[in-house]
């Protein structure tokens, strides 16, 4: 046998395992795209989402400055306590002067909008995760309908917390 058959043979061996390394790759990090995503989102989301037990009432915001706004809290949950500051970041889409309902977070002065904007605006960081993952899915694994769905769904959610707020 020549020696240069040898070689032949272990081609498709060599582009197989370098398509399953740039597989499993680009799978990790589309995957810790999205666990990033996750992470950075549940931090607010959870209080948002997991109601039982928080403090639950409304804002009345009466400053606005860098990136935080005050005022005073109302509460509407039993057990919850009427303040005359809170800290609600001003990222939120909010005005001076008008009344939002919020959730505290325990132990501290900070609150979080409550409702379907409150919920969507928590989960935008899992929104813009998705959408670059979506370029990694799509690009790095070549699986084009997989990104252009994780994409869509990415989209789908920045906006429509832009919309909600």
């Amino acid at each position: 046998m020549p020696a240069h058959s040898h070689s032949r043979a272990s081609r498709p061996k060599a582009a197989t395992a370098l398509r399953f390394g740039q597989f499993a790759a680009m799978g990790t990090v589309a995957v810790l795209i999205l666990i990033a995503g996750v992470w950075a989102s549940w931090g607010t989301a959870q209080h948002v989402m997991l109601t039982k037990g928080r403090e639950r009432g409304t804002m009345t915001v009466t400053q606005c400055a860098d990136d935080h706004c005050t005022g005073s809290y109302q509460p509407a949950s039993q057990g919850s306590t009427a303040r005359d500051r809170v800290v609600l970041d001003s990222e939120v889409a909010v005005e001076k002067g008008r009344t939002y309902t919020v959730v505290v977070k325990p132990g501290t002065d900070e609150v979080v909008r409550a409702g379907t904007g409150g919920l969507l605006y928590a989960w935008v960081p899992l929104g813009g995760a998705l959408m670059l993952a979506s370029v990694v899915v799509a690009g790095g694994l070549g699986r084009t309908r997989l990104g252009w769905v994780l994409g869509g769904a990415g989209l789908t959610l920045v906006t429509a917390a832009f919309l909600a707020l």
